[in-house]
């Protein structure tokens, strides 16, 4: 049955969407949810199984250090398998999984355990102990996962760095996590093509010495991978020995032990360890998961992000895992080797709620919609966009061409910090493109000036948090001064968190997030410092000073666009231009590759020395630069 459509752009849920909803009213629930918001998290929490129920379930006594679920004690394994395991849930699948090639594993829940219980033991025959940091550096493969819960089976915290990143960007993150151990694979497959893992990894081990023991996975099957003796192991041999018996009892940690880091950019170079704990970001994921994506025992979810990034720890792996969902996942491009690769994936396992980012949705509206028609899309129910605003054009594509006007968006907004979903659907929300609508149960957000006054619908201004939520970063690692400079400072009388992205809220209620107010870049839902590449170009011998932007691109949401300031004996030219692009390659990866290079001799910079980035960036649309008093020249 369609979705209703009214004239002013509003899309409606159908009547049997709203009738299978597990909340069938959003307003009163929400505020109940604001009202008592002690009381609902304690309800939601109850949804899990803890070893020690909490004694406390916010402790707000150091602020911006808040605590959850204070005294309770549990591990998120406990609920994502082990208490899956006492239930029919044990023979479920967890996991379809299929690689680029065309090779596809699955696991159940029973199978899941057993493999992660393996490489648990394997963890700690390597020595492994609770609280340290184990570096990942894989791609998309099963082993990622099964890393990551093996990881917290052992109460070990796990650092999942993206496998498209470089050679420094790796081992500056290894640095700063002061890791001891490496998991890593000889490569993965993206678009037909082998990539290099263990290569950028064997150089950044060269240069982070913490590396004592590098686990490999043999991917790829790469005949030339260099393995040093007495630090690299084989993923395969070291699961085929004795040491890696299927049964480990799960590590019992407090709701408030660490269980992951996961760097993310930030407007100085140096990238930011946001840190996350067992406890409240199990209840968050969980209940965010469970509430917007509405699901039911018989669904098979696929969020296409990738595990390195937050909405792959909380949306592929945890939330999923803990509501005992069965997980699709892909390791390749998705549209290889031809456009309908997702589609026909779509049909052939009976998806049915795919979630996924504007930028891939851009991508593939780029090859037209008979890509699509081939295939039989009736199994999807729901749709989720991620990562970015997505415009209205991509939004209606989605809605319409894949979703054959049946299935309700979720256009979820949340970050690393976050955890979950904060600003959201559910499945009866009446849907404006564009729009991620309105916040989630427990949330007050604000759309506010420079002072905390909050503004009138339609005004745009900074977009904050009014409340602590179970979610929430702690911390960043090493660098407690930063956490509340970066995120609670701005707002430190009203104790507000400060989002970082320009928004404003319609007469109705729903938020419209507009885009970063600070300097980090959106390139195909992945976030970049401007600083990190900047620093990148300055590196080269030929340049003195760089500044980066993002444009608006059709296709990848923002395009990275240079202005360079060359030294005296360099001159400017196409193929300079080309060897810098290359540069940031080496230095960043291919996410971070300019689009375009300018070559200048001078940039827009305050009397104190700050370039003025949002200066570059309305010259380069013909757009009014806005206040210009700070402007040296």
């Amino acid at each position: 049955m369609e979705n209703k459509r009214t004239k002013n752009d509003m899309y409606y849920p159908s009547d049997e969407i709203v009738s299978k909803a597990t909340v069938k009213e959003y307003e009163k629930r929400y505020q109940e949810s604001i009202k008592d918001r002690e009381g609902f998290w304690a309800k939601e929490a109850e949804t899990l199984d803890w070893y020690k129920r909490w004694d406390k379930v916010l402790d707000d006594s150091n602020k911006p250090f808040y605590k959850w679920f204070t005294g309770g004690k549990t591990n998120i394994i406990h609920n994502a398998i082990d208490r899956h395991l006492k239930t029919a849930t044990r023979n479920k699948l967890a996991l379809i999984w299929e690689g680029e090639p065309g090779d596809v594993r699955t696991f159940s829940y029973h199978a899941l355990d057993r493999e992660v219980s393996k490489f648990t033991n394997v963890l700690k025959a390597m020595g492994v102990k609770k609280g340290e940091i184990v570096t990942l550096y894989m791609p998309q493969i099963p082993e990622l996962i099964i890393a990551m819960l093996a990881c917290a089976k052992i109460g070990a915290v796990h650092s999942v760095v993206y496998g498209g990143f470089s050679v420094e960007a790796l081992a500056e993150r290894i640095e700063d996590a002061n890791s001891r151990v490496l998991i890593t694979a000889d490569g993965g497959f993206r678009r037909g093509k082998p990539t290099r893992l263990k290569e950028i990894a064997n150089e950044a081990m060269k240069r982070s010495p913490t590396i004592e023991v590098c686990i490999t996975v043999r991917r790829t099957g790469k005949e030339d991978c260099f393995m040093e003796t007495d630090r690299d192991f084989w993923w395969h041999e070291l699961m085929g020995m004795p040491i890696a018996s299927p049964y480990c009892e799960t590590e019992v940690m407090d709701a408030e032990d660490t269980l992951f880091i996961l760097y993310t950019s930030g407007t100085t170079g140096k990238p930011k360890g946001v840190v996350h704990t067992h406890g409240g970001y199990a209840v968050y994921t969980a209940s965010t998961f469970r509430y917007v994506f509405d699901i039911k025992p018989e669904d098979r979810w696929w969020c296409a992000a990738d595990p390195g990034w937050i909405t792959g720890h909380s949306y592929i792996v945890y939330g999923p895992l803990i509501c005992g969902a069965t997980i699709m996942s892909y390791e390749g491009a998705p549209n290889h080797p031809y456009p309908n690769r997702w589609w026909s994936m779509i049909e052939k396992y009976g998806i049915n709620i795919l979630y996924t980012s504007p930028t891939a949705i851009r991508g593939l509206m780029r090859f037209g919609s008979s890509w699509v028609e081939k295939h039989n899309l009736d199994s999807l129910r729901l749709l989720g966009s991620v990562g970015e605003p997505i415009n209205p054009e991509a939004w209606r594509w989605y809605y319409e061409v894949v979703g054959k006007n049946r299935c309700p968006i979720m256009d979820t907004w949340w970050q690393t910090e976050t955890g979950g979903f904060m600003i959201t659907p559910l499945p009866i929300t009446p849907l404006k493109p564009g729009s991620a609508t309105k916040p989630f149960f427990g949330n007050e957000m604000a759309v506010v000036d420079d002072k905390g006054n909050e503004l009138p619908p339609g005004e745009e201004g900074t977009l904050v948090i009014k409340n602590p939520w179970p979610g929430m970063a702690r911390n960043i690692l090493n660098d407690p001064d930063r956490y509340i400079e970066k995120y609670w400072k701005a707002y430190e009388k009203q104790g507000w968190y400060l989002a970082g992205d320009s928004a404003r809220m319609d007469e109705d209620g729903y938020f419209w997030i507009i885009g970063r107010m600070d300097d980090v870049l959106k390139v195909s839902g992945y976030r970049l410092g401007s600083a990190e590449i900047e620093s990148a170009l300055v590196s080269h011998p030929a340049v003195t000073e760089a500044a980066a932007i993002g444009l608006p691109d059709e296709l990848r949401g923002n395009a990275i666009h240079a202005f360079v300031i060359l030294k005296d004996k360099f001159s400017p030219g196409k193929e300079l231009e080309k060897e810098l692009k290359e540069h940031v390659v080496s230095e960043i990866g291919p996410i971070a590759k300019p689009q375009e290079i300018i070559f200048t001799d001078t940039l827009p910079k305050t009397r104190s020395g700050k370039i003025m980035r949002r200066v570059l960036k309305a010259q380069a649309l013909g757009q009014d630069p806005g206040d210009i008093t700070t402007l040296e020249d």
